[in-house]
């Protein structure tokens, strides 16, 4: 069973916006998120993990994760996690906030809605919504 991350998204207010600025500010390249800390546990995460985002109190979507390395030594060592471009919204789930990077157990994700951009039954907003008031 694979291992996940969960991250807060600062900066970015929904999954849209995380796309746009993504594209703005690095198209054609990968996609490239960069942490202090190296986990422990990268094999288990490159074996089909995804890193799963926190936009305003709820995870709203999830990147597979491609890669993760070690640049540098020392203090100045920083962890880079490739993703894949691809990002899939998933049923919304509320998370308090922390700082840095949280491994996700397989069996606490939330189910997948679809890829960003396609048409989905249920809105991601009203679906927020929805779950917040217990109902779905």
């Amino acid at each position: 069973m694979p291992l996940h991350l969960i991250k807060l998204c600062v900066g970015c207010d929904t999954v849209t916006e995380l796309i746009d600025w993504h594209q703005a500010n690095r198209a054609g390249q990968p996609w490239v998120l960069t942490t202090r800390q190296t986990p422990k546990r990268a094999r288990e995460l490159e074996e089909g993990g995804s890193v799963y985002r926190v936009f305003k109190g709820l995870v709203l979507c999830r990147q597979r994760i491609i890669e993760v390395a070690t640049l540098g030594e020392g203090q100045a060592a920083r962890c880079q996690i490739t993703l894949d471009p691809e990002v899939v919204l998933v049923v919304p789930l509320p998370r308090r906030p922390f700082q840095g990077w949280r491994y996700f157990a397989h069996e606490d994700v939330p189910e997948d809605l679809g890829k960003h951009g396609e048409a989905q039954a249920v809105p991601q907003e009203l679906a927020g919504k929805l779950r917040e008031l217990g109902i779905w």
